[in-house]
């Protein structure tokens, strides 16, 4: 079984190194790159421990899997600190504020919802685990830092989560464009959960049935949908909106 996976570019080993840099096993950089965003990256390594190794383009494009690394691949821990969302909840010290996804499977969608969960300060993402991709080399460049500042969290049972969210009293509000209500006449003050389904498709019926209830994004244009996280933004920045008034 492997003990290491590989991310690459700047955003994503700079989050490893701030955050979990005895996670990473070797940091390779490309040979010659002398700009100031490699000499911030390899003093910010040095001052964790971490060695730079100076590497070959065609080296960093293998690692990479042809990816655009922007010249900086990492080798990291494969093994995953074990967080539950029990876990996220007990240490807060405000209301909730979390992100669902259903049936998310691309990895650029992933990482973009990661990174406006962190932008939005959002505690954790949550997503089932037979109808979501994993985090990923991709989901983690896209994401920018955030997968290593916003919790990812893959669950067996998606509705019995949802359940288990509103008995801590956590309200669970389901995204979907048909709904009678928008988004900004609910109440988002208290505990939310927001929850989303990739974009075309929606929520499935029983993540739809455990909701509390349902709102839709108003649309003034000829497009039907927004991409999910577009959608995550608008949601949980209205959240953060009326917590700050």
């Amino acid at each position: 079984m492997t003990d290491f996976r590989l991310i690459h570019g700047f955003h994503a080993v700079t989050a490893k190194l701030r955050h979990a840099p005895e996670d990473i096993k070797e940091l390779y950089v490309a040979v010659g790159r002398q700009d100031s965003r490699a000499r911030d990256l390899a003093k910010l390594a040095e001052s964790r421990g971490v060695r730079v190794l100076p590497t070959d383009a065609a080296r960093l494009d293998g690692l990479a899997g042809g990816a655009s690394h922007q010249g900086v691949v990492a080798r990291v821990s494969a093994v995953q600190r074990h967080v539950t969302l029990d876990d996220v909840l007990d240490e807060l010290t405000q209301p909730a504020l979390l992100l669902v996804l259903d049936g998310v499977t691309d990895p650029h969608n992933l990482g973009a919802c990661l990174r406006v969960a962190d932008a939005a300060g959002c505690h954790a993402v949550v997503a089932p685990k037979d109808r979501a991709c994993g985090l990923n080399a991709t989901a983690i460049k896209v994401a920018s830092g955030a997968a290593d500042t916003v919790p990812y969290l893959m669950v067996t049972n998606l509705a019995r989560t949802l359940r288990e969210l509103k008995e801590r009293n956590i309200w669970v509000v389901g995204a979907a464009g048909e709904a009678t209500k928008d988004l900004y006449a609910i109440d988002q003050k208290g505990a939310v959960a927001w929850v989303l389904g990739a974009e075309g498709e929606g929520l499935r019926r029983l993540t739809r049935d455990t909701c509390d209830e349902l709102a839709k994004i108003p649309m003034y244009g000829s497009v039907e949908s927004l991409n999910v996280s577009v959608a995550s933004g608008i949601c949980l920045f209205e959240a953060r909106r009326q917590r700050n008034r």
